[in-house]
This record gives structure tokens, C-alpha cells and sequence, in this order.
């Protein structure tokens, strides 16, 4: 892969975390920016949740149902890489507030590891797991 393609990927997949400005992780327009580059027909494995989601849709519900649960919520990259062939690595610190907590109530910050294949231009696959050496050794293996 050419050296301005893989530094494109690791925008684009960056860009996808970067908040419109004036709006939370929970609002509508954020599921927009995070999925703009999906597939129509993308898989999305959540190991966690030991589920998978097919097709645009139903990602994008996944996303706005999840998001919909707090008022605010924050994603912070650690780590992005290109792995070669069109695979994303992101290791990214997750954090917010369920809807109708106080302010001073906040989950726990979580790292989560995604990985997003690109085809032609578009994500055709996402794994999103905890953060382990298993994921990594996952994200290498595609």
C-alpha cells in the first residue's frame, strides 16, 4: 500500500471519532460522521457483546441505541495504526454519563480496541473488543 493511501486511512478512520463541532457523542449527527464511511453491506462484531451486526443499518441502530443511553460521552484516541492491506487499528478510551445520573456519576473509563477493514474506499468490516493482546493479534491476522 502507497505511503499517502495508508496516512489517507488513518485520517479518514480519525476523522470518523472527531465530534461535529456543538454537538455530543449521544446526538444523531455523530452516528452520521462514525458510519459515513461504512459499507452498505458491513459487518460489524462486537466480541464483547458476542454479537454481529449486517449491513449499514443495523450498525448505525447499534450505534444510536448505545449512544442513546447517556448524556454525554466522550472517546478519546490512544493509539491509531495502519496494519497494511487496508486494516485500521484504533485503541480508544471510552467514558460518559447515563441519562438521568447526577453530574458527578460517570462510567468508569473503558479501552476498546476496533478494527475497521477498508475495501475501495469504504469500511466492509469492524471487530470491536476489549482491549487485549488477542485483539491485536486479531487485527493482524486480517
Amino acid at each position: 500500500m502507497a505511503e499517502s493511501t495508508t496516512r489517507d486511512l488513518v485520517a479518514l478512520t480519525s476523522g470518523m471519532f472527531e465530534v461535529p463541532g456543538g454537538t455530543a457523542w449521544s446526538q444523531g449527527a455523530v452516528v452520521d460522521t462514525f458510519t459515513a464511511f461504512y459499507a452498505p453491506d458491513v459487518v460489524w462484531e462486537s466480541v464483547g457483546l458476542g454479537t454481529t451486526f449486517k449491513g449499514l443499518e443495523a450498525s448505525r441502530e447499534f450505534l444510536g441505541d448505545w449512544m442513546a443511553r447517556f448524556e454525554d460521552y466522550e472517546i478519546d484516541i490512544e493509539e491509531i495504526e495502519d496494519l497494511g492491506n487496508g486494516v485500521v487499528f484504533v485503541k480508544s478510551g471510552h467514558a460518559g454519563r447515563p441519562i438521568g445520573s447526577p453530574a458527578h456519576v460517570r462510567l468508569p473509563r473503558e479501552v476498546l480496541v476496533n478494527v475497521f477493514v477498508w475495501e475501495r474506499g469504504l469500511i466492509t468490516h469492524v471487530v470491536s473488543s476489549g482491549d487485549t493482546p488477542e485483539a491485536r493479534v486479531g487485527a493482524e491476522r486480517l
